[in-house]
Formats: structure tokens, sequence, C-alpha cells
């Protein structure tokens, strides 16, 4: 069985048995190869942009005898697939805004398409607000750490999800129903960055660095209640 990180595991464990998957930006195929192996899924397109990944996805595919069930193919977001030709997609290892303009871009695509599992590096936010504007609700979220970093996997199917809750957004709704641990570690890290931003504007003059101050001040309100909740 091919060896692959925690995080892609976690991912593949949100494919459905006898998904047709589309992983995009799959580097070296690795997310299709696990679950060919496992025997999770009846099809995959791995898409990958950049041609030495490209090729080693090829190479990878070949190798291990799984030609007849993964497809690899050289293009930008959802370019490699056609309309209805898969019903779950994965997209990992990318920030939630390039993630946005992938799935925005190529939205015809999404036709059929059931589910989709993104792990975006930073700007989550965004991404949850797209999904719900879009025509998307969260189904499941998870949070770990992996090398140091921290990492959210959300999995969204077709439904109504509503956007005006600021925090459901940025932390996540089920993850803060949830009260994971990990957003106690993340509101500290982001209260850190305020505390030495506001060590900074005590040497600014005028009203413009008292308005950053102000606004400074009120993200770090909203913080320690995310805290406190996700705490009690």
């Amino acid at each position: 069985m091919l060896n692959i990180s925690e995080r892609l595991a976690r991912i593949a464990a949100h494919v459905p048995q006898g998904a047709r998957m589309a992983d995009i930006g799959s580097d070296h195929a690795y997310l299709p190869l696990y679950l060919a192996q496992k025997g999770q899924i009846a099809s995959a397109v791995a898409g990958e942009l950049n041609e030495g990944p490209f090729r080693g996805a090829e190479r990878n595919v070949r190798s291990r005898g799984y030609s007849d069930r993964i497809t690899v193919r050289k293009g930008n977001g959802l370019a490699v697939i056609e309309p209805g030709e898969v019903d779950v997609i994965t997209v990992a290892g990318m920030g939630g805004g390039t993630i946005r303009e992938i799935l925005s871009a190529g939205e015809e695509k999404l036709a059929g398409v059931q589910r989709l599992v993104l792990s975006p590096q930073g700007d989550s936010e965004g991404l949850r607000r797209w999904l719900g504007e879009h025509g998307w609700q969260i189904l499941d979220e998870e949070m770990l750490v992996e090398d140091e970093k921290m990492y959210e996997i959300v999995v969204a199917e077709r439904g109504e999800m509503a956007v005006d809750d600021r925090n459901a957004m940025e932390f996540g709704p089920i993850l803060l129903a949830q009260k994971h641990p990990l957003i106690a570690d993340r509101v500290d890290y982001e209260l850190g960055k305020i505390r030495l931003a506001l060590e900074g504007l005590e040497k600014a003059k005028g009203d413009s660095g008292e308005q950053r101050r102000q606004e400074l001040l009120a993200r770090r309100q909203q913080l320690e209640e995310v805290k406190a909740y996700v705490q009690s």
C-alpha cells in the first residue's frame, strides 16, 4: 500500500466508496493511487498543471499498474475534466483563493459533481463563503497539524448554507460546533500577530494609526470571544 501523509489519508476518508473522482493539482497522483489500491474508487482523473509532477504522476500510475483506472491529464484546474465525468472532486495544497478561482473558472464542469473535498492553505473563510454563495453546504470539516503546519479539510455537498456568521465562515461551522481544540491554537497565533501590530502602532501618529488601532482591538475582542467559546 502506498504510504501517504496523514492529511492525504484524511482527505481520502471523505471520498465515497465507488466514486468517480478528479484530483486537481494531483502532484504525483499519490491520492488517486492510494484510493485505487484500496479499491475505494471506480475511476480517477489526476490533473496536474506543472510538467515535472505531471510526468511523475504518469510514471507512478503506469509503474503501479493502474493506467486502466487512473487517467493523468495535464491542464489548469477543472479544464482536465468534462461535465458529468466525475462525481467527486478533491483539491489540496493550494490557497483558498486559488481553489475559489479554480471552481469559479470551471463551474460548468461541476455538473453532476456531488461532493467537494477541499484542503485550503489559507483563506478558508473566503472559500467557505464561495461555497455558500454557489449552492454548496458544508457536510464535514477537519483540522490537523502535520510537520508543524495547521491544515483544514472542508467537505461540501449540494445544498443551502448561510454565510452571514463571520466566525462560522472563518473557523468552520462544524469545527466551531465541535469546539475543536486546534481552533484555540489558531486563535493564539492570530492574537500574537495582533499584539505585535499594536506594539508597532504605539509609535504611530495621526488618525490613520488610531483607526487601525481600533480595528485591531475589535479583532482581538472577536478572537478572544471565539477562544472563550471553544474552551467553555
